[in-house]
């Protein structure tokens, strides 16, 4: 249900509170929602109320019914307008507040990926309540658990806001079902075009590989691999492991690999079944990305580097000779 009960007093009784209904703002591509997304949906559902979602985008009706079967969801709202293209955030922040006005959610949540962080404080800053970042459990309603110092230490949040706002790690909250689900899907009219800015073009890197934020198995390097042309070795072995390939912040900004391949708190978040560090000496804001990993092997010269902390298996070793070797193992197998 997505409206308000009465909040007027009546003699003897106290207010009646709202509702308790969730709106999850779809990240997508026009083909396909993205995995945080259904974990966004996930935390959505342990809020205990109804979950509707909202999609935006130019030409968006295959991901709206992709959503509409994903367990959970019970109301779509669909909103195609060209001002959409390139999901700016200040096009759909009018669009959000609109939706809002209507139907009085109690949440607005999406994904903590560069989506979600552009996004919400904007609509969290217009409906002047303070957003919860990177949330990663939800224990009732109004009370969220994130972390801060770059994952060192968990922070219990009571959010006492009409209208809590907040992102979640998508790591930390197994993805909806995809099937399912049957929800009614509304459409809704686009706002008027901010006008602000321009949508040109965005350059992805293109690669038959996993994505790295849902892959099982991630290799990263390091600035221990001395320069770009050098991640040819991790590229191999990914290869023979069906991996998705990062970086640390040192390898980007040494310009190695670009900055799409980042993991780590200013990344992307990771958490595979496998995670392969090589070349990295382990910085706290690199651990931030990917110490949820299942299983971590560290592959380092330096036996003090940070890294072998947080690893299940550590190599000291010098990668350009153990990589290399890995790869023609795995081959033979």
């Amino acid at each position: 249900m997505y409206r308000a009960l009465s909040t007027g007093r009546q003699k003897g009784t106290p207010a009646l509170r709202r509702l308790l209904s969730a709106l999850v703002i779809a990240e997508h591509d026009t083909q396909q929602v993205t995995p945080v997304t259904l974990s966004a949906i996930t935390a959505a559902k342990r809020l205990g109320g109804d979950v509707a979602c909202l999609v935006v985008g130019t030409n968006c009706t295959k991901v709206a019914e992709e959503l509409a079967k994903v367990q959970g969801v019970s109301k779509l709202f669909v909103a195609q307008h060209e001002s959409y293209k390139g999901f700016l955030p200040e096009e759909l922040t009018p669009l959000v507040l609109e939706t809002q006005k209507k139907f009085n959610f109690t949440h607005i949540c999406a994904g903590a990926s560069a989506f979600g962080k552009s996004l919400l404080p904007r609509i969290a800053a217009k409906l002047d309540v303070a957003p919860v970042s990177d949330v990663i459990e939800i224990k009732s309603p109004d009370t969220f658990v994130r972390t801060i110092y770059a994952g060192n230490a968990l922070c219990t949040v009571k959010c006492e806001e009409s209208v809590k706002v907040f992102s979640i790690r998508g790591t930390s909250f197994e993805a909806a079902p995809a099937s399912g689900g049957s929800a009614s899907s509304d459409t809704v009219a686009p706002s008027a075009p901010v006008g602000l800015s321009e949508w040109l073009h965005q350059s992805l890197t293109k690669s038959d590989r996993p994505e790295l934020t849902s892959a099982k198995v991630v290799v990263s390097g390091g600035r221990g691999l001395k320069s770009g042309d050098n991640f040819k070795l991790l590229y191999d072995l990914a290869d023979q492991l069906n991996a998705a390939v990062g970086a640390s912040r040192a390898a980007v900004d040494a310009g190695f690999v670009p900055n799409d391949m980042q993991v780590g708190q200013t990344g992307k978040i990771v958490a595979p079944e496998l995670y392969i560090a090589v070349g990295i000496s382990g910085a706290i804001q690199h651990l931030a990305g990917m110490k949820d990993s299942k299983t971590i092997v560290a592959i380092n010269k330096d036996p003090e580097a940070p890294i072998f902390q947080v690893a299940d298996y550590g190599l000291v070793a010098d990668l350009f000779k153990a990589v290399p070797e890995m790869t023609e193992i795995l081959k033979r197998k």
